[in-house]
Parts: C-alpha cells; sequence; structure tokens
C-alpha cells in the first residue's frame, strides 16, 4: 500500500496533540515532518510538546521550529485554555529528542518538492510558517496536493474575538497570505467545530482505555477539559482534532460549499476575521471549500481509535 505522504503544521496546544494522535494513527498515511508554529503558547513549548508527544507514541519524525512570533503584530497566546505549557502544566519528564536545525518554513518548501504533486500539508495553527514559505517561493502551491487549514469562523461567530477565531486572529497577514496564494483551500472553521462536538462523558471514557496514548492525553487535556464544562457546556470540541478528520478521510465530509474568502486587516472591531462572499457579490473566483457537515460517528471513530479506545 502506498501511504500518502503528510506534513503538519502546529502548535501543540491540546487539540492538537489529539489531531496529531489520529495521524500516527492513521495507516494510510505517513506523516513526513511537523512544522512548528508559535500559536497557543510559545514557540519553545510548542516545540517542546510536539517532541514529548513523537517519544509518547514512539514516532521518528522530524520536528522542525518555526517563527516564533507572527509577521508583524504581537498576539495573545492561549494559555489560559492549555495551561502555561500548552500541555496542561503537568511537568512532563523533557524529550531526549531535540528539534531539527533546518527552520520549519525551510522545511515545508524542500518536502514540498520531496512529494511534489503528493503532498497533504494540514495546517492546525497560525499560517506564520506557510505565508513565509510562500514569500520564499511562490511556486510552493502548485506542488501540494491538498491543503486543509483549521482556522477561520465563516459567519464571524469568533471564539477570541466577536467576528475572528483564534488562528487566524494570531497572525491575519499570515492568513491573508496564504488564502490568497492557493487556489482552493479546505477549510475547516471554527463553527463546525462546534456542531461537531460530543459529550464529555463519552470523552471520559476513551480516556480510561489502557494505552500510554490515552494516559498521556489525560493528563495534559485535564485542565482544558474542566475549563470547557464550565464554558462550553455538556459536550467536548476539539477543532484540530476535526479538521484532521476531515484531512485523512475526507469522504466523511457530508456537506462543503465553495465559495470565495478573505481575511479582514484592520478592521477596529473585525481584525483577523474571515469574511466569506456567500453570495459571489464581488465577482472574485472561489478559493476555499468549507466543511459544514462531516459524518458524526466516523469522526468519533478515529478519535477513540488514536487514543486505543476503539
Amino acid at each position: 500500500m502506498t501511504r500518502i505522504p503528510l506534513l503538519i503544521d502546529t502548535d501543540p496546544g491540546v487539540d492538537d496533540a489529539l489531531a496529531l494522535l489520529m495521524a500516527f494513527d492513521d495507516p494510510h498515511h505517513e506523516v513526513v515532518g511537523l512544522t512548528i508554529a508559535a500559536g497557543n503558547v510559545g514557540l519553545a513549548h510548542t516545540v517542546r510538546n510536539a517532541l514529548k508527544l513523537c517519544e509518547v507514541v514512539d514516532h521518528p519524525v522530524p520536528v522542525f521550529a518555526g517563527t516564533p512570533a507572527p509577521l508583524l503584530h504581537p498576539a495573545r497566546d492561549a494559555g489560559y485554555v492549555h495551561g502555561t505549557d500548552g500541555f496542561g502544566d503537568i511537568a512532563y519528564d523533557a524529550p531526549v529528542r531535540t528539534a531539527e536545525t533546518e527552520h520549519a518554513a525551510l522545511a515545508i518548501l524542500r518536502l514540498s518538492h520531496a512529494h511534489a504533486g503528493k503532498l497533504l500539508l494540514v495546517a492546525l495553527g497560525p499560517l506564520t510558517n506557510l505565508a513565509l514559505a510562500l514569500k520564499l517561493d511562490s511556486t510552493l502551491p502548485e506542488r501540494i496536493a491538498r491543503l486543509v487549514v483549521m482556522g477561520g469562523a465563516v459567519t464571524a461567530h469568533g471564539n477570541i474575538t466577536a467576528a475572528a477565531e483564534f488562528n487566524v486572529a494570531f497572525d491575519p497577514e499570515a492568513a491573508h497570505i496564504v488564502f490568497s496564494a492557493f487556489a482552493r483551500t479546505e477549510v475547516v472553521d471554527w463553527e463546525a467545530v462546534m456542531a461537531h462536538g460530543f459529550p464529555h462523558q463519552r470523552f471520559e471514557a476513551w480516556l480510561q482505555a489502557p494505552s500510554k496514548r490515552a494516559r498521556f492525553y489525560d493528563a495534559i487535556s485535564r485542565r482544558t477539559r474542566d475549563w470547557a464544562v464550565d464554558r462550553r457546556g455538556e459536550n467536548w470540541h476539539s477543532a484540530d482534532a476535526l479538521a484532521m478528520a476531515h484531512a485523512l478521510h475526507p469522504a466523511g465530509a457530508l456537506e462543503i460549499v465553495e465559495r470565495p474568502m478573505t481575511v479582514e486587516l484592520a478592521g477596529r472591531h473585525t481584525r483577523g476575521a474571515t469574511i466569506v462572499d456567500w453570495r459571489r457579490e464581488e465577482g472574485r473566483p472561489d478559493n476555499v471549500a468549507i466543511l459544514l457537515r462531516y459524518d458524526q460517528a466516523a469522526f468519533e471513530a478515529r478519535v477513540a481509535s488514536a487514543l486505543a479506545a476503539g
């Protein structure tokens, strides 16, 4: 069986960790690299977390550190959700391995050549690394088979501001560069995430599986789960897990719409918002394929399998 090469740009983060477990668990894809962004927490933490997760699952994939800050303007992180270190502040033992010396943006370009026309690129965090890669080589999109992005809020129901989703709002300029450069980006936005939650009780049962993966994820996500119960009610939502499910198994998509979309860069109340031209009023070509509905049972089965609970 020929496996699909998969490159993941990520900012681990509890959500990202679950998505990475799903990718490592999938027999049809080969993770060829993790390029690491700042986002959920600072770059030193996100790199360390990626290395630790690889160690937990005994996966030798190379990890490449990227840029430590957005392209232009400082942004606040999400340590209040994920813990100050991004992994629930559980004081885990430091990973043995260190990141590669090659910069994440350069790794993206090199791997795009090594797997030209076949590479699945999944972006789970702010798009800074990918934007830098595009500025270095504008032909990058020609070598990417699919780009799947977790980001945006397509009807402006934001999760970090009134109108904006965290990944895009962290570095709107980078998101603008990426969505402008790729002719077609598959978008799994925050509003789709909120439509695909599952009961906390069910998730808690999966975390009791007698596996190293489940035990580690239970530990790093406990703080975030407690926060979610207080803030988001009876369901657990994992944004990056939904994006990864769609990336790994696009046949699970039940409804997708294609439209033109751009990123607001200057609005006083809307900076970082993803503006979808739903009625195609401006005559721009469609550049995003927005996931609206995904097979819930298939999604949950992949999450459970990633935790060795299914």
